[in-house]
């Protein structure tokens, strides 16, 4: 079917529904946000905030961390093998730290790791992006931007709902959240899980392999117990159990040319790899939240701990029949995570305030990590054993402060100590024959303090202005993989950024506009190459870059049941002064940030009977690097289609889905090195029915 066509079609299905009509009306309502660890409405706060509702969660089909990161301007996830990683606002995944720019929060518990960036959202009532640096309040990686995931708040009456649905590539999916009252108004608890099975798109059709590619099997519980003896004091435990088993990658392995006319995600659906690839992550996490209202203040207190397992086998060149037949690469690592934040928060008439103290350990023991190859017709097997200790104490305050009416001052600041110490041994063998043992042990400790100012302008009570500044800090690390050198060449700095913006915020009757401007300079930026006569992976800084841009959002109701939705992002993200060693990189754009990103939607919205929306999400031409050829190349763009139609009675949500309507091709991921690339591709077309009820 003519893509043009089929587009059409889907559209028109959907917008037949607005035919039909519905017993409620939507409309915009005022929007509470904790973005300064105290709950403040949305239009008090000085900052670029995208808020996602558990309705729209629903609405949309949002099913993950990465979906709703799509959302949000210029905030780009790549779900390829070796993790998660993000783009936002020219700010990327710190390989050899593994800390993504942008955190994500619940219940306390911080998600950073890019082996551990999916939290569920089987129990969530509202997520709020909190855009640009954090680090004031959030600690030291929230360098870009905060994913604070609010759950949902248990009644004395039990509710909940389960959920499933079933789509191509045998792709099932399942889930259920249910909450109440275990003695009224004091002990409450909760739980819910989801669980998903996906043959993938791609075939393996290597004799003896398992023909499911890039399979995918996710299952993720958490549950809570929250004690409320009085009205003044609480105490919540949190539980959490998280296992994913993803094989391959959502792509291939192609020739290292840096020539990407013509390769398209069709080239990889019929592969031909010899060596399992799979990626297991097992994750448990607790956390305990203990709360007292005093008359003039609030302390409260959350412990958190997470251990995470990783065991990854890949196949040494994603392919088969030629000289790394049978040769892998592995990454085996274990993270426990322990930290405490006490924070004390008020409110007067003159002032709000927050400050408190954070503290942080985590144990990081990696190996066996390294590879196999192929050299001079002999095996050469690397692997490096590494424990790596990291310690974190902080300070932190922030004060807003009312004045001349329409005016507020914010202050904040966080100082922070961090010490990190690696002991690494990695072992080589060619042929069979042991090459000497390479060691090295490192220490470092940086101190720094994390600034920010803002001010807002309350124009009347549906507009208000803002402008601030603000410090940007990620850490920075060692390198896990190492053969020779000291601590110059085996260790990276912090990546430090001044960050300013403007905007303004509008929320009428019947439509809401957002709109920012920002600029950050960066120093030290963390950028990962490959050194080493083109072998070797490493983390290093580049000395300056910067990103400047614009990102809107809106929201229009054209009736009472119409809904008009968008978010647009342009950016440039440019290196400055950056040497990579072979050749520099000054004025070319930072690699994986997208030109642009953009959703536009059109909803038909109703509480009961029909309702659709069509979708659409774009992205702009993306730069990669290179590493075979000392290089950046660049990608073109797409815009995805995406369609659901449903129908609500009672308490029963029947509806049906179609995802990437024309089947667009783009490319969201590239790595090279002499010999060999791989690049990773977005999913082809998606379609299901699926079911919800709720009680």
């Amino acid at each position: 079917m003519n893509k043009k066509v089929l587009a059409f079609a889907m559209v028109s299905i959907v917008t037949s529904g607005f035919l039909y009509g519905a017993n409620e009306a939507y409309s915009l309502e005022s929007v509470t946000v904790s973005a300064n660890k105290i709950e403040e409405n949305i239009q008090d706060v000085p900052q670029s905030i995208t808020v996602i509702d558990e309705e729209t969660l629903q609405e949309k089909g949002i099913k993950n961390v990465a979906d709703a990161m799509r959302e949000v301007p210029n905030m780009y996830i790549n779900n390829a093998a070796n993790g998660s990683t993000i783009s936002f606002r020219g700010l990327n995944t710190s390989m050899f730290t593994n800390n993504n720019p942008v955190v994500i929060y619940v219940d306390g518990v911080p998600y950073y790791d890019r082996y551990d960036f999916d939290p569920s959202l089987a129990d969530v009532a509202q997520i709020e992006v909190l855009r640009g640096p954090q680090g004031t309040l959030y600690g030291k990686d929230a360098v870009g931007a905060v994913v604070n995931i609010i759950t949902k708040k248990p009644s004395n009456e039990w509710h909940g709902n389960v959920g499933a649905e079933y789509g191509n590539y045998n792709t099932v999916q399942s889930s259920f959240n249910t909450s109440g009252a275990l003695i009224a108004d004091k002990l409450y608890a909760g739980i819910n899980g989801t669980f998903k099975v996906d043959d993938g798109w791609i075939e393996n059709e290597y004799p003896g392999m398992d023909s499911d590619a890039n399979q995918k099997r996710d299952r993720k519980m958490s549950g809570f117990v929250l004690l409320k003896p009085t009205e003044r004091f609480s105490g919540k435990v949190s539980l959490s159990d998280t296992y994913t088993k993803h094989y391959f990658m959502n792509g291939f392995a192609t020739d290292s040319t840096g020539n990407l006319s013509g390769v398209d995600r069709d080239d990889g659906k019929h592969i031909s790899s010899d060596v399992p690839t799979v990626e297991r992550t097992a994750v448990k996490a607790q956390s305990l939240n203990l709360a007292y209202d005093f008359d003039a203040f609030k302390v409260e207190s959350t412990t958190t701990h997470k251990k995470l397992d990783l065991e990854s086998d890949f196949d040494a060149d994603f392919q088969a029949n030629n000289t790394s037949d049978g040769l892998k690469q592995f990454n085996y690592s274990e993270i426990e995570t322990w930290t405490e934040e006490l924070k004390f928060s008020g409110q007067t008439d003159a002032f709000k305030w927050v400050s408190g103290l954070y503290v942080d350990k985590e144990k990081r023991e990696q190996g066996p990590y390294g590879a196999q190859a192929m050299s001079g017709g002999a095996v050469y097997d690397a692997n490096a054993d590494s424990t790596t200790d990291s310690q974190t104490q902080a300070l932190f305050g922030q004060v807003m402060i009312p004045f001349w009416e329409k005016f507020e001052l914010t202050l904040g600041g966080r100082y922070q100590r961090i010490k990190k110490e690696i002991d690494l041994v990695t072992t080589q063998t060619w042929g069979g024959m042991a090459f000497p043992d390479y060691a090295f042990e490192g220490e470092k400790t940086w101190n720094a303090f994390i600034p920010k100012v803002a001010l807002s302008y309350k124009i009347n009570d549906a507009l208000t202005t803002y402008a601030s500044i603000s410090k940007g800090y990620m850490p920075g690390g060692f390198n896990y993989f190492a053969t020779s050198g000291g601590m110059e060449e085996n260790s990276f700095d912090p990546q430090t950024s001044i960050n300013y913006e403007v905007g303004a915020k509008y929320v009428g009757d019947d439509y809401m506009l957002n709109a920012s401007v920002f600029r950050m300079n960066i120093e030290d930026i963390h950028i990962y190459k490959i050194s080493g006569g083109g072998a070797v992976w490493l983390t290093d800084n580049a000395k300056k870059a910067h990103s400047q841009g614009v990102e809107l959002e809106g929201k229009y109701f054209l009736s009472q049941h119409i809904e008009l939705s968008g978010a647009l992002g342009l950016i440039e993200a440019k290196y400055d002064d950056y040497d990579a060693g072979t050749r520099t990189y000054d004025g070319e754009r930072i690699e994986n940030t997208p030109r642009y990103t953009a959703n536009m939607g059109i909803a038909y919205v109703a509480t009961a009977g029909w309702y659709g929306r069509v979708d659409f999400n774009a992205i702009g031409s993306t730069s990669y690097y290179d590493g075979a050829n000392s290089q950046m190349i660049r990608s073109d763009g797409a815009i995805i289609s995406n369609a659901k139609l449903g129908y609500k009675f009672k308490a029963w949500d029947v509806y049906s889905f179609i995802n990437n309507i024309t089947d667009e091709s783009y490319i969201s991921s590239y790595q090279s090195k002499t010999g060999l690339a791989m690049v990773g591709f977005n999913d082809p077309r998606r379609f299901g029915v699926g079911f919800r009820y709720s009680f």
